[in-house]
């Protein structure tokens, strides 16, 4: 089963060729989606000499990479008040204007290599919908009334937004296959249908030989948790998509998202949508389980209660009754501390933990990674998130019991927001 929309429309994928037996490598990247295609593609720009190889368990692009929103965005899990009150004010905002640089390089990159990835720099909009979430926004940069609002995304019940023009919408499967078949073409080694099993400094074991290797780079998002000894690195928390078929021409004059403006709002449980190059709607968002001892199975891309709410949530935001086309999911990777991380120690490198905003901030990672590898000290080394190193995550059962309880939280906190603004 193909896993999602965006993999959908390319047609049928044919695995490159798995690791034919050990080797050895400079730069051994484990993980073939973007963070991991970056970094060998910014190695290879810098460093056209290494000899650098990818290794991956499916195909490139099988995981997130393939399966997001297709948000390209400047925005960070943790907020710049809150990275500048543990690093500082001036390297808060440098991370912040360095993801909204990234978003822009991701374009930048894209035409370069000749990847037609739909890339539409619209930025995004998140909107109050009730009083509560009015509130929560009011006075923040970017605020819009509601008149301002309605003109970008013309949802129902609209009091207010806020827009951040740091925001890109794309077609994120063309992008990663894209991104593979680019540093292909630069020289990179890109071996598919290759599971890797363990990493230590200098050695990569894998279902087909050991690649040893000067640098070993970790770059498996939310499917950190299969590698031995990362189960608690990375908690895999699902997040659910639905695809609409193409709407007609008269809902898109109601909807606007004109420039495709990716959008969202200012309820507790994280939704989020797109306008596709093609005129759907792509909609997604949290509440699927945490499963026991972060386990990830096919089946679990697929909760038919999570798909009915997506679909309720988009008729009631804007008064449709979609014909749903495509319903896919797949695991994120979330820190214990919601911080994303790159770095580089003992010969180990790593990036992710994006916590769902990865795919500007996965080229940031790349880029970032490139120096640490090559040991150039440039801005991006300098920055906040280099080197940090979250907690691990508690041992199960208390890691499935918090993680479900903080969902159900979430879920809670927004239906009694919808109770008592029904009061009013």
């Amino acid at each position: 089963m193909i896993p999602s929309f965006w993999l959908h429309t390319l047609g049928p994928i044919t695995p490159r060729p798995a690791l034919p037996g050990d080797r050895t490598a400079d730069v051994a990247v484990v993980g073939g989606g973007y963070t991991g295609l970056w970094t060998a593609y910014y190695l290879s720009l810098a460093a056209p000499q290494l000899d650098i190889v990818v290794l991956e368990a499916e195909y490139c692009g099988f995981g997130a990479s393939g399966r997001n929103g297709g948000w390209a965005s400047g925005l960070f899990p943790v907020s710049e008040a809150k990275l500048a009150r543990r690093h500082g004010a001036e390297r808060a905002a440098a991370m912040h204007r360095a993801l909204a640089g990234a978003v822009d390089e991701v374009g930048r990159a894209a035409e370069a290599e000749g990847i037609d990835c739909h890339y539409a720099k619209g930025g995004t909009i998140k909107l109050a919908r009730s009083e509560a979430q009015l509130r929560r926004i009011r006075g923040a940069e970017g605020f819009l009334d509601a008149d301002a609002a309605r003109a970008v995304c013309g949802a129902t019940g609209v009091l207010g937004g806020v827009y951040n023009p740091h925001c890109a919408a794309i077609h994120p499967a063309r992008l990663v296959r894209g991104l593979a078949e680019a540093v292909q073409r630069r020289g990179v080694t890109v071996y598919e249908g290759t599971r890797v099993h363990r990493i230590s400094p200098g050695v990569v074991e894998t279902e087909h030989g050991t690649v040893r290797a000067g640098t070993v780079v970790r770059a498996l998002e939310g499917y950190t948790a299969q590698l031995a000894g990362h189960r608690r690195a990375l908690a895999p928390v699902y997040s659910l998509m639905i695809a609409t078929e193409p709407l007609p021409a008269a809902d898109w004059e109601r909807i606007g998202l004109a420039r495709r403006e990716t959008f969202s709002d200012e309820r507790h449980m994280i939704i989020y949508g797109q306008r596709t190059a093609d005129d759907r709607l792509a909609f997604g968002g949290r509440g699927a389980p945490y499963h026991f001892g972060s386990r990830i199975e096919a089946g679990f891309d697929r909760v038919p209660s999570v798909f009915d709410r997506l679909r309720h949530t988009l008729t009631e935001m804007f008064g449709i009754t979609p014909e749903i086309a495509y319903r896919w999911g797949g695991p994120l990777g979330i820190p214990r501390d919601w911080m994303p991380s790159v770095g580089l120690r003992d010969g180990i490198a790593w990036g992710g933990g994006y916590v769902g905003d990865g795919v500007a901030a996965a080229n940031l990672a790349g880029r970032t990674l490139a120096d640490l590898i090559l040991g150039r000290q440039s801005e991006l080394t300098g920055l906040p998130w280099v080197g940090h190193r979250s907690r691990r995550w508690e041992p199960e059962p208390i890691r499935w019991l918090g993680i479900n309880a903080a969902l159900h939280a979430t879920t809670l906190r927004d239906a009694l927001e919808r109770r008592r603004a029904a009061a009013v």
